[in-house]
């Protein structure tokens, strides 16, 4: 699959103290949203695969990748969407510049190989389709 598959991820909820969330972007800073797409019947294991092997795998990655989770967080979706799949919102908020939000590699770095492929399959299986980005501005209101 050629589309880039980016984190934020996915990116955060209360529930994950150690990488509690830092501020909002300021007036100017980029916030990404990315949509992503995922099948009715892989809801429970797209969100193991958040909330209980990516998001806590921060805890192994350097300090300034560790900011790639505490200024992300991650929306469930309260219904499914008219075509059945569900929408998981990744907010990254704000962006780091020039930083890899790269699923894999980070999962890499996390649990090296083979166990990364095996985690990003879980991932990978439970989408729908591609993802949807959004690229933004921060508002001064």
């Amino acid at each position: 699959m050629k589309t880039k598959l980016f984190l934020l991820a996915s990116f955060v909820l209360a529930s994950f103290t150690t990488f509690a969330q830092t501020p909002r972007s300021k007036s100017g800073e980029t916030v990404w949203v990315i949509v992503n797409p995922v099948k009715a019947n892989k809801k429970a294991q797209f969100e193991r695969f958040i909330h209980e092997i990516f998001w806590p795998g921060a805890s192994k990655l350097s300090k300034e990748e560790q900011k790639l989770f505490k200024q992300a967080r991650v929306l469930h979706p309260t219904k499914a969407e008219k075509n059945g799949t569900y929408a998981y919102f990744f907010i990254m908020d704000p962006v780091i510049k020039g930083a890899n939000y790269n699923i894999h590699p980070l999962l890499k770095k996390m649990y090296g190989e083979p166990k990364a492929t095996e985690y990003y399959k879980l991932y990978t299986d439970a989408t729908a389709g591609p993802q949807i980005q959004y690229i933004e501005t921060q508002s001064k209101d």
